[in-house]
């Protein structure tokens, strides 16, 4: 069994108990629910950056990035930097994150956020909504094609977008639909943690040009993003290239001012 497989089983379980502690019924009164949400696609395909600027204060390969940052000079820093939108880890216990995380984020800016999650059911979404986020994640390694036709309509009913992350063609060629906004190109192979720009080369004809195109995971230089950006990429998520310095909205702010 690899990391993602057991992060799935971890995630299956935690579900059914927030649902047996929180009702969805609760969930709907939030003040966020009835926000209008910021479309991150539309402010990528304007962008000459196309940063997607991510909070992670640790992961399965690398351990502990960051603990020192408070979540809001995290996401102002990057809002001040000119990120195109905010990537919030909010898996508790394998990457250090919450809800919480997602909620602060919010209170202090007002740019795209992304619930970075692994989502598996409807309620995941409906929290997202709840917490701010604007768009959702969805994983086609973890899900089936109607698992992601399902949940990617109930996010568009909700005024989420969609970005969905492959790294395979297989992964592509049973995703492709209309209730997706983004198609995401994640450069590390989630089983064996192998990171390569490659994936994201050899996928880029494959996706429609109404989808826009982002690239994860891997980016840590200006170069990467040339080499990108003839394959159509518009959007580009980094994460541990600014978490790990002193200073991430520093980091973020120099990064973009060098594109």
């Amino acid at each position: 069994m690899n990391i993602l497989d057991k992060i799935i089983i971890d995630k299956k379980q935690e579900v059914i108990l927030k649902k047996s502690i929180i009702p969805v019924s609760q969930l709907e009164t939030s003040v966020f629910f009835e926000r209008k949400t910021i479309s991150l696609s539309q402010k990528l395909r304007e962008s000459n950056s196309g940063i997607i600027a991510e909070h992670k204060r640790r992961s399965p390969s690398k351990s502990i990035i960051n603990n020192n940052f408070t979540v809001e000079e995290v996401v102002k820093g990057y809002e001040d930097a000119g990120a195109c939108g905010i990537s919030v880890l909010t898996d508790g216990k394998y990457f250090g994150g919450s809800l919480d995380d997602l909620i602060l984020a919010r209170a202090s800016v007002n740019i795209p956020l992304l619930r970075k999650e692994f989502i598996v059911d409807e309620y995941q979404i409906l929290e997202a909504k709840a917490h701010g986020a604007d768009l959702i994640l969805l994983i086609a390694a973890v899900l089936t094609r109607e698992e992601i036709k399902s949940l990617s309509e109930f996010a568009k009913n909700l005024g989420l977008e969609v970005l969905l992350e492959v790294h395979n063609q297989e992964e592509l060629q049973k995703s492709i639909m209309p209730s997706l906004d983004m198609i995401g190109v994640n450069n590390r192979n989630l089983k064996t943690f192998e990171v390569s720009l490659d994936f994201s080369k050899e996928l880029a004809s494959q996706i429609p040009n109404e989808f826009v195109k982002v690239s994860e995971s891997g980016i840590s230089s200006v170069e990467a993003i040339s080499e990108l950006k003839p394959y159509g990429y518009k959007g580009f998520l980094i994460g541990e290239n600014f978490m790990k310095t002193d200073n991430a909205g520093l980091a973020a702010t120099e990064f973009i001012n060098q594109l």
